[in-house]
């Protein structure tokens, strides 16, 4: 069976966890509350990067962006994954399939750009400080964010369309519990090493370069904080970056295994865990790293749920930052 019998499959099967029915029950328990806290955290952090005037920042209007693609990314196959654990139906819809696969490779590389332009802002902040406000300007900081959702859409649609018309002669179950690159590139009946070439390709543009980009960048603030005097300015300094470092680590290490070796030579089961922590443990975490590690948040949500005058006051003469950020 051909390509074009294979596009009009009107379901897959996502194999998931069907073979451990115990597994899918603690999953199912632990998955739940997970993705509503994930929708608690970032829904937060994005009301309150908006609401309160002393966050109308750059490094915040990044920040509002990551907490936005983190809530899309497990928007995109948490609810799907719940369903599939919950019964013995296991199907998704073919365009639901071609849903998750486009909106997950789009997403993830958006992310990765963003990250690196959250740490060329820290490498501004620490070592420019005197020109941080004229070089991250608005215009520059919708720039920069355009380039990056550009960049990843256009990641999406040069692999999307590579991996859906690659032959499956029939096959419908996918060995995975989301519809992505890896696992539909496994299920192909034809060998797959032009598509896994060009998918190494472009993760080296959307996946490597950004993070030698933060490596770089980080290098460069370590030396800059390392020259500050005081002990408590080299603190602060730290403090500024250890949620941004913090986030990179979880988010790299886990898709750059995943990414940088798409087809047969990853095991199948650590994939299925990889992307689980990358899809609801990376999102669940990210909004408390920035809030445990940043006393701007803190006092932001202390002013909000209290009330301030302070920011009845701040709010008037913020609100044309904000609009410039927001475009």
């Amino acid at each position: 069976m051909g390509a074009t019998n294979d596009s009009t499959f009107s379901h897959f099967i996502l194999i998931g966890f069907s073979d451990r029915p115990d597994l899918e029950r603690v999953l199912f328990a632990i998955i739940l509350p997970a993705y509503l806290l994930t929708l608690l955290g970032n829904s937060t952090i994005i009301l309150v990067s908006r609401l309160d005037p002393h966050l109308h920042t750059p490094m915040y209007f990044f920040l509002t962006h990551l907490s936005f693609l983190d809530l899309s990314f497990t928007s995109c196959s948490i609810p799907q994954l719940l369903y599939n654990l919950s019964g013995p139906d296991k199907t998704i819809s073919y365009v639901g399939c071609v849903l998750q696969l486009v909106l997950f490779l789009g997403l993830g590389g958006v992310e990765c750009l963003l990250l690196a332009v959250m740490a060329y802002d820290r490498f501004v902040a620490i070592c420019k400080p005197l020109h941080y406000m004229v070089i991250m300007s608005p215009r520059l900081c919708v720039g920069l964010v355009s380039v990056a959702w550009s960049c990843g859409v256009a990641n999406s649609l040069a692999m999307s369309p590579a991996t859906l018309s690659l032959p499956r002669c029939g096959h419908r179950r996918v060995d995975h519990f989301l519809c992505e690159m890896p696992a539909l590139i496994r299920m192909a009946c034809v060998n797959t090493a032009v598509v896994e070439g060009i998918a190494f390709i472009l993760a080296i543009g959307i996946v490597l370069s950004p993070l030698v980009f933060i490596l770089v960048s980080y290098g460069y603030i370590v030396r800059a904080v390392l020259r500050i005097s005081s002990a408590a300015g080299r603190q602060k300094a730290f403090n500024t970056c250890g949620s941004h470092l913090t986030v990179v680590s979880l988010f790299y290490g886990n898709i750059i295994y995943m990414y940088m070796q798409p087809g047969h030579s990853s095991s199948q089961d650590q994939g299925k865990f990889l992307t689980l922590f990358y899809n609801i443990v990376t999102p669940l975490l990210n909004p408390l790293i920035y809030t445990l590690r940043n006393k701007e948040v803190k006092g932001a949500l202390r002013r909000l749920l209290l009330g301030s005058p302070e920011t009845g006051k701040v709010r008037a003469g913020s609100r044309q930052t904000r609009e410039k950020l927001s475009g």
